[in-house]
């Protein structure tokens, strides 16, 4: 798996990968296309930081982080998506020790990553555990009555308490 910064030929395919993932609403695509899109059209800014993973020249997932604003050193994984016919393949491990030896060379400590408590986001939950994350936090009924707002964290380097 090659990872390399994002290029505007990647959007189209990420596109197809968030839609076709089967948890993300419209709604929530679209949030993520406006980042990609942000990304893509003011490389200037310094919210947002997107990775691609390609095979073989095809793109097959992605990640997005930033900075927490207000803080030191910590950073919120926004996104991380791999094509749905790619998962337990190893892509998303590759993606998000990509993403965390990223943040440690931005002097990052402390990653967050939220989602939902939804039966369809279960393989999510369970990916950020086997990658040694834990969970932090639980708010019940955050986006919606049953459906709890779920945080995980990870201290990335020696600087960082335990969790």
């Amino acid at each position: 798996m090659i990872i390399r910064e994002l290029h505007p030929d990647d959007r189209s395919p990420l596109e197809q990968i968030l839609k076709e993932a089967g948890v993300f609403s419209r709604a929530e695509v679209g949030v993520a296309l406006e980042l990609i899109d942000l990304v893509l059209n003011q490389p200037e800014q310094k919210d947002y930081i997107i990775y691609t993973g390609l095979d073989r020249d095809v793109v097959i997932g992605y990640y997005c982080v930033g900075p927490t604003p207000m803080t030191e050193g910590t950073f919120d994984l926004y996104w991380i998506a791999v094509k749905t016919e790619a998962h337990n393949q190893g892509y998303g491990k590759i993606l998000i020790s990509h993403a965390e030896g990223l943040i440690k060379l931005k002097g990052g400590r402390l990653i967050i990553a939220e989602t939902s408590s939804r039966p369809d986001y279960e393989n999510t939950r369970k990916f950020y555990l086997k990658t040694h994350y834990k969970e932090v936090a639980r708010i019940k009924d955050y986006y919606k009555i049953g459906d709890d707002l779920v945080v995980y964290g990870k201290y990335v380097s020696q600087s960082g308490a335990q969790i």
